[in-house]
């Protein structure tokens, strides 16, 4: 498989969030004190990065739209 080539059969419903997610990835990875491959090929990474990075970002959406289902309001 050519490098930066994902074999994943997920498709983005908005693919302007591609963006976002990329940022949020980002984001989340840094505050974890994990680096990201400049390349994007994420092989030589551990699980544990890449599942701590995955968990944490689908902990902050779920977040984000509980907010947005509530009004906006932070309990």
């Amino acid at each position: 498989m050519a490098q930066g080539q994902s074999r994943s059969s997920n498709v983005l419903v908005v693919p302007q969030a591609k963006a976002a997610l990329d940022q949020l990835k980002y984001e989340v990875a840094q505050e974890l004190g994990i680096q990201i491959p400049q390349d994007g090929y994420y092989g030589y990474m551990a699980t544990r990065d890449t599942g701590a990075i995955g968990g944490n970002i689908t902990r902050r959406l779920v977040q984000i739209a509980e907010q947005q289902l509530s009004g906006g309001r932070i309990r």
